[in-house]
């Protein structure tokens, strides 16, 4: 597993944030939160992966926001690497082939929390969803991915946590 690669879980979870989906954004304070982890062990690790190059550092605001470096020579490398530790890209793939209009899927749960615990948690949000398809495709990723994967399908609660996989523009 990816656990015994990367020791720190700190790193991580910021790199399941910022690679599961390249457009995710965060800044200090608010990973912090997010991750219930202290200010100083996430900018620990925000400092060594932006000074490695795999994340991009911006001021916005008075905020420094982050983001996955799309740049980066292997940045393609550790984006499929993540979302092969999660067992995304193949879930992702079959959602889109019948499932209806997806506007949204999130990770939730304790995976976007960085835990492995065995359950995937995805939050598909769209219009004329294929609720029967998609359940029959998650007890199937169940199987090929042995992790019990469970779907749901509307606005989770924005305290919890949450990484985007997709969103349509």
């Amino acid at each position: 597993m990816l656990v015994t690669l990367i020791t720190s879980k700190t790193r991580l979870k910021l790199l399941i944030k910022f690679f599961a989906y390249a457009t995710n954004k965060g800044y200090l304070r608010g990973l912090a939160e997010e991750f219930h982890e202290s200010t100083n062990a996430i900018r620990k690790e925000l400092n060594q992966l932006t000074d490695a190059g795999y994340l991009t550092r911006a001021q916005q605001d008075n905020k420094v926001i982050y983001q996955a470096n799309s740049k980066h020579p292997l940045f393609n490398s550790l984006q499929r690497l993540i979302r092969d530790y999660l067992g995304m890209d193949e879930l992702i793939d079959n959602i889109f082939e019948k499932s209806g209009d997806i506007e949204q899927i999130s990770l939730i749960g304790d995976y976007a929390k960085g835990i492995d615990s065995g359950i995937l948690e995805v939050c598909i949000l769209g219009d004329d969803l294929d609720r029967g398809y998609l359940s029959l495709l998650a007890g199937k990723s169940s199987e090929i991915l042995q992790k019990s994967v469970k779907l749901y399908f509307e606005e989770q609660p924005a305290s919890e946590h949450q990484i985007i996989l997709f969103k349509n523009k």
